[in-house]
This record gives structure tokens, sequence and C-alpha cells, in this order.
């Protein structure tokens, strides 16, 4: 009875299987054919033993191979007929922009997010030789989603719509520099070649820090067949991916997190050096000067260079610029003009404003206004690949979805960043 048992609890197993079975399964199809063949042969050769030892076989052993047997026949023919599928030209995949892997990575990805089913995810990175495991926080999300995710902050997060963006697959970015600039110089066509000072390069070291979301779902809502999983994610995963990355690339610290450009060094502009970031001051604790409060905007304007100002940004927050939006030219012209077009930006003596709540408030010596070319000045480092680890247990009953982004920052050109200090010197 129990080898009858193990028969039948072998040829339930392999029918799920066939059920159950996508395009990505046609190797673990084959594998349980392998496997059924296996215990096929074991099975035929206690019969052949049986025959040889009574001269007839136990009729519990043929009825444990001819269930085998069908399990086998059944698995063999799925795997045939997923191979061949997969065989097929996909014409629907290449209208959808869609190659035959990512297609399959998407599918085994909804499998995983609404029914827990990771066995084709993990097969999938393994095959790519990459680790699925809980200490990476989960698995690959498909190219599209991540693609949607970067999409979304660029949109909604205020420093990265403006700074500088590199994609890494490393857990640093380093960028070497010469803080002197190149040696170069004049000469006639028949003169002597000066030898000239050998480059002092340095290198600037960007590392990927680790943000997490953990939006949560309800059965339901993963049963539901019209909910695009994939759009949820993006969606529930992007206020809050934004909401840390602007507080980061504002004034993080660096430890655990990007560092903030507003962390950097400061020094008057007169005394500017390689390192620190230039500010101009009000003249006027707290405040805008008494009379002609537009000059020290002007002032700071002009503190970049050409190159830099041509694309220029004001960055502050949304009460500062409430501040600034009262300010007129001597003509009785307010400064600050309001978004031409739907969408478009506000600006401030013709560069755009950008609102970063996370930059300080006007206050005594701070600094609550940063003018200059983010896209050269700070630089945002993004680790390709975004993960999620589904978790069905520590909310019951509902389904949390750990995501994790790997992202640094800083700045990467000082020259490119001017900030105004609302203070006397």
């Amino acid at each position: 009875m129990t080898e009858l048992a193990s028969a039948h609890d072998l040829s339930g197993a392999l029918a799920p299987e066939i059920k159950s079975a996508s395009l990505s399964e046609v190797d673990r199809a084959f594998d349980d054919f392998r496997s059924g063949f296996e215990s096929w042969k074991a099975e035929n050769d206690r019969r052949l033993a049986e025959i040889e030892r009574r001269g007839v076989a136990d009729p519990l052993i043929e009825d444990k191979m001819s269930r085998i047997d069908r399990a086998m026949e059944e698995s063999r023919r799925l795997a045939d007929d997923l191979a061949l599928k997969a065989a097929r030209p996909s014409l629907g995949l290449e209208r959808a922009g869609l190659t035959p892997a990512a297609a399959e990575h998407e599918a085994a990805f909804e499998g995983y997010i609404r029914n827990g089913r990771d066995a084709d995810l993990r097969r999938l990175e393994e095959k790519a030789l990459s680790i699925g495991s809980a200490t990476d926080g989960g698995y690959l999300v498909p190219a599209e989603l991540e693609r949607e995710v970067m999409r979304r902050l660029a949109q909604i997060s205020p420093i990265r719509a403006i700074a500088g963006t590199r994609q890494v697959s490393g857990a640093v970015f380093n960028k070497p520099y010469s803080a002197a600039g190149p040696a170069v110089g004049w000469v006639a066509e028949t003169a002597a070649r000066p030898e000239t000072t050998g480059q002092q390069l340095q290198q600037l070291a960007f590392p990927t820090m680790e943000l997490y979301a953990m939006p949560a779902a309800t059965a339901a809502l993963l049963d539901d067949a019209a909910i695009d999983v994939e759009a949820w994610i993006a969606e529930e995963v992007q206020q809050a991916f934004a909401e840390q990355e602007g507080a980061a690339f504002v004034s993080g610290d660096g430890l655990s997190k990007p560092k903030g450009f507003m962390a950097y060094p400061k020094v008057a502009e007169a005394s500017w050096a390689w390192g620190s970031l230039g500010y101009v001051a009000t003249g006027a604790a707290g405040a805008l000067p008494a009379s002609d409060p537009s000059d020290v905007l002007i002032d700071l304007v002009y503190a970049l260079k050409a190159g830099h100002r041509q694309n220029a940004t004001w960055v502050m927050s949304r009460r500062t610029q409430g501040e600034i939006r009262k300010l007129k030219d001597a003509d009785g012209n307010y400064l600050w003009a309001p978004p031409t077009t739907a969408g478009a930006q506000a600006s401030l003596l013709n560069f755009p404003v950008v609102e970063a709540e996370d930059m300080p408030a006007i206050a005594t010596d701070a600094f609550p206004i940063a003018f200059g070319d983010f896209r050269r000045g700070y630089l945002v480092v993004d680790r390709l690949g975004v993960r999620t680890l589904r978790d069905p247990y520590s909310a019951k009953p509902y389904v949390l979805f750990y995501t994790t982004k790997r992202v640094g920052g800083g700045v990467q050109d000082f020259e490119a960043i001017k900030l105004l200090k609302f203070g006397t010197a």
C-alpha cells in the first residue's frame, strides 16, 4: 500500500504542473518527465525481479507503473507543447515592444506578485547570474516597471528633475576630475613647446544607498485580473521614493543616504574654493535688504559663470517663493512671473523656479535659496535594478511588497551651484 500511495502522490503532484504550466516552465516540465522516468525504471526493475522470483509480477507494482507512465506522458506532452510555442515567431510581443525574454519575466513577476509563486523568477535570475535571495531585497522587477518608476520619479522628485543622472551596475560611481584644469597655452607654429605641468587628477565617489517602500495590498486586489499590478506598484512607491529622495538630495548627510548639496561646506563667494559652495549674503539678518532687495538676487545670478548661467534654475521652498514673488523692480514690475502654459514653471528674472519643500526656511544665517546649473552641479546615481520581496505574513490579512532601489548623489561641480545667505556676512 505504501508503494501504491507513493505512485499516486507522484501522478497527483504532476497533474497541477500540467494545469498551471506556462511558457516559463519548459525546463521544469521536462525535469518532471526525467524524474518520472527514473521512478519508472526503478519500479520496472522491481517488477522484473518479482517475475524472476515468483514467475508473476505484483499487481500493485503494475498499477503503480501505469500511474507513473501516464504522468510521464503528460509531462512529456506538456514540455513538447511549450517548447513548440517558444519556437514560434512572437509577432504579438514584437508589436508590444517586448522580447520573448522580457515577456517571460513579466509573466513570472505577475505570478509572484499575485500568488507568491517564485520558482519561475528564481530560475530566470539564476539563468541571468543574478541572486534572488532575501539579502538582495527580493526579485528584480521587469525592465518596463523599472523604467516606469524612474520616469515617474523624474517628474515628481524636484532635484532629480533638474540634476544630472547616471546609471551604474556597481555599488559606487567614481568620477575623476582635475580641480586645476588642463594645462594649455599659445605657441607660434615653429616655436618650441614648453613642457606642461602634469595633471593632478582626483576622484569623486558617489556610493549608492538603499531606499525602500512597502506598499500593502489586499487579497481581493491581487485576485482582480483587471488590476495592472505593475502600474499599481509603480504608483504606490513613486511618492514614497520621491519624498525620501527630495530630502536626501537637499540635506542628506551621506550616511546611509545620498549627500545633499546643502550638506557641503559653504564659503563667501569672494573666498570660494573647490570642494565648497559659494554664497552671496543679503546683508541683513534673516531678511532681504530694506532698500533695493532685488539687487542681491541679481548679484547671485552673476556669481555664476556664463556657461553655468545659461541652464540655471532657482531652487527654494514654497514659502520662500511666496516672499520672493512680492519683489518688484524700479519700474514696478514683478520679478517673479507665473507659468505661461499648463505644466510649465514659474520664472524669476527669466530663470525657472523649482519648488523643493526640503530647502531651509528664511531665518538668520540660513540658506533658503539656491541658484545654479544643477544638471552639471549635482549628480544622481542610480544602481540598475528595482527589487520586490512579497511578504504575506507580517501584516495579515494584507500582503506587503518590500520594494527597494539603490541611489546615491552628491555635488560633482562646485562652481555650478551658488547659495543666497540671509545674513550679514
